[in-house]
């Protein structure tokens, strides 16, 4: 089979190669998927590059890359199944979460996989699983979202925020956007009450407070996003910010150690994944509460390109590989 492999760190038009690998055989507990979509994320530059460095000792391999094939989330079609799963069977049409979805074949955990929502294409299903799973863990789980509270979304027009928008939406909150001018009419058409162009306005010097801050783009002071809230609000980091050596654990780490010193509520975690979650935004996709938002499609031997946009950080939604024709 076709698969794109890592095996040094750089720059991804010159570490990304299109190769022929083995087929992977599934376990007794696996499913075999014949990939038609994978998502990128926006941490795939990094793991790429190897930097900041501090991935290289969390797991990615310290000199080269440990996992050859990237990509975490996909959607196809199942090939085939261990003898243990009972979930599903050949030709089940799924989307889920995965390791090695750059490729035209995966295998992952019956576990990590739901059917797919009948409503949308595969493309619009791959871009779900990490970005909108990890939204909605912020939002509900630690930022426990109530109906009819204010929620500011900061960076609400990239993969997370578009996903942000929506699922604040269908748990009733009334939401604030920050994004550019351009990005405006995307956010405002997936239910943004609000719109804040940080460019010729500041979110934290108006009078506006809100409940709940979802901070995706991690660009300004916690300071600065304390100044958003209410006194009794709650920050949510959900982004990292950047740095060559440790990346966003500075502020990852500042943010939880603020929280018992002051009136706000201070949240940092690292999203799970979870067969419950991704089901329940199943439900919201198929209710028309949520819909997918896909910038640009790129066919799966041009993923050093998809992943060199996504490092640009000017996506308007997600962005898609395509490994395969679903007919």
């Amino acid at each position: 089979m076709k698969a794109i492999v890592h095996d040094r760190y750089g720059p991804p038009d010159n570490v990304l190669n299109l190769k022929d690998v083995d087929k992977p055989v599934p376990t007794d507990d696996e499913v075999l998927v014949r990939v038609h979509a994978a998502s990128t994320n926006g941490g795939d530059p990094a793991v790429v590059g190897g930097r900041p460095y501090v991935i290289r000792i969390m797991g990615f391999g310290l000199f080269k890359p440990k996992n050859k094939i990237l990509g975490d989330d996909i959607a196809g079609r199942v090939e085939a199944v261990g003898k243990n799963v009972e979930q599903f069977q050949p030709d089940d049409e799924v989307f889920g979460f995965c390791s090695g979805a750059f490729a035209e074949y995966v295998c992952t955990s019956q576990d990590w996989l739901a059917p797919k929502p009948a409503n949308i294409t595969f493309e619009q299903a791959a871009a779900v699983p990490s970005s909108a799973v990890a939204t909605l863990q912020g939002l509900r789980d630690q930022g426990q979202l109530q109906p009819g509270q204010k929620v500011l979304i900061n960076g609400a027009s990239g993969g997370v925020g578009t996903f942000a928008v929506q699922i604040a939406k269908s748990l009733g909150a009334e939401v604030t956007g920050v994004c550019s001018a351009k990005n405006a009419d995307t956010a405002r058409s997936i239910g943004a009450d609000h719109i804040v162009d940080y460019a010729r306005e500041d979110f934290a010097s108006t009078d506006e407070r809100h409940d709940l801050m979802l901070d995706v783009a991690a660009n300004r002071t916690l300071a600065d996003c304390r100044r958003a809230l209410t006194s009794r609000g709650t920050y949510v980091l959900i982004g990292g910010g950047h740095g060559r050596w440790v990346g966003g654990l500075p502020r990852f780490f500042t943010t939880r150690a603020l929280s018992p010193f002051v009136s706000e509520r201070m949240r940092a975690f690292f999203a799970t994944r979870s067969r419950e979650d991704l089901v329940y935004v199943k439900t919201l996709i198929e209710g028309g509460e949520v819909t997918p938002i896909i910038d640009r499609t790129y066919p799966l031997s041009q993923t050093s390109q998809a992943i060199s946009y996504v490092e640009e950080g000017h996506a308007r939604g997600k962005v898609v590989i395509t490994a395969a024709d679903p007919g």
